[in-house]
C-alpha cells in the first residue's frame, strides 16, 4: 500500500505535472479528452501499469469536475434541472465499465488505451464538434428509453476508460437528448462527476489507485477546471486551439504506444 502514495519526480517532471494537469482541467472544462493527456504521463514518465494509470487517473476528473460543475451551478444552475434520468443510467453503466477495467489484464488495456489514441486521433482530424454547432434553445427529449439506453452504454466506456468521453457525452446530449450546447457542456461536467465518484470508489476498493501521483495532478487540474470556467470560456475560439493541441499530444501518445 505504502509504494501507492510514493512519489519519484525530478523539478522538470515536477513540472510537467504542474502544466499538464493545469492543461488537463482546462481542457476537460472547455471541450473534453484530457485524459488522453494525462494518461500517457502516468503511464511513460511515472511508469505506472495502464490499469493503474487508468484508475489513478480518476483521482483527478473527480476533483476538477467538483470544482468545475461547482462554478457552473453558481452562474447557470437551470442548465441541471431535469438531469436525474441522465444521471442514473450513467452511474450505473460506470459501475459496470470499472468492474471490466479492473479484471482486465494489463497486455488488453495496454492495446486498448492506444487504441483509443488512434481512434481518438481520427475522430479529432474529423472535427465531430461540426455536428455540434446548433446552439439554439430547444426542450430535452430526455425521458425515453433509447436515451436511457444511450447514457448507460456511454457510463460503461467512462466508467471503463473515462480518456475521450465528453466527445460521446455531448454527441448524445445535443443529437440525442436534444439539448443545446451551452446546457450540454454544463450537464457534460456533472455526468462526469457523477458516474467518476462510483467508478473512483471501486477502483480504490481494489486497491488500483496511485494516491501519490493521481492527487497530485488531481490539484492542478482542479486549478486548471477553475481557470478554465472563469477565464477560457470567454476566450475567442479556445475550443480551435484545444483542438488543435489534442491532435498533437494525441498523435505522439498514439505513436509511442505502439513502438
Amino acid at each position: 500500500m505504502q509504494e501507492y502514495f510514493h512519489i519519484d519526480l525530478n523539478i522538470w517532471q515536477f513540472l510537467v505535472f504542474v502544466v499538464v494537469g493545469t492543461l488537463t482541467g482546462i481542457i476537460n472544462t472547455i471541450a473534453g479528452s484530457g485524459s488522453l493527456i494525462t494518461l500517457p504521463v502516468f503511464i511513460f514518465m511515472c511508469d505506472l501499469s495502464p490499469s493503474i494509470a487508468n484508475a489513478s487517473n480518476r483521482i483527478g476528473v473527480f476533483l476538477q469536475s467538483v470544482v468545475a460543475t461547482g462554478k457552473y451551478a453558481q452562474s447557470k444552475p437551470e442548465v441541471f434541472r431535469g438531469s436525474l434520468w441522465l444521471i442514473i443510467p450513467s452511474v450505473l453503466g460506470a459501475i459496470l465499465g470499472s468492474k471490466i477495467a479492473v479484471d482486465i489484464d494489463e497486455k488488453m488495456m495496454n492495446y486498448t488505451i492506444g487504441g483509443l489514441m488512434v481512434f481518438m486521433l481520427i475522430v479529432l482530424l474529423f472535427k465531430p464538434e461540426r455536428w455540434l454547432i446548433e446552439d439554439k434553445l430547444t426542450k430535452a427529449q430526455n425521458k425515453n428509453i433509447g436515451t436511457f439506453v444511450t447514457f448507460f452504454l456511454i457510463g460503461i466506456y467512462g466508467g471503463f476508460l473515462q480518456a475521450g468521453v465528453g466527445f460521446f457525452l455531448l454527441a448524445g446530449l445535443v443529437l440525442i437528448s436534444k439539448y443545446s450546447l451551452t446546457q450540454s457542456n454544463g450537464l457534460k461536467l456533472a455526468l462526469v462527476l457523477a458516474f467518476t465518484a462510483p467508478a473512483l470508489a471501486l477502483f480504490m476498493y481494489y486497491g488500483k489507485v496511485h494516491y501519490g501521483y493521481g492527487l497530485l495532478m488531481g490539484i492542478f487540474q482542479a486549478v486548471g477546471a477553475w481557470i478554465g470556467v472563469k477565464y477560457i470560456v470567454k476566450i475567442p475560439n479556445a475550443n480551435l486551439w484545444i483542438y488543435r493541441l489534442l491532435i498533437v499530444i494525441v498523435a505522439a501518445s498514439a505513436i509511442k504506444f505502439f513502438i
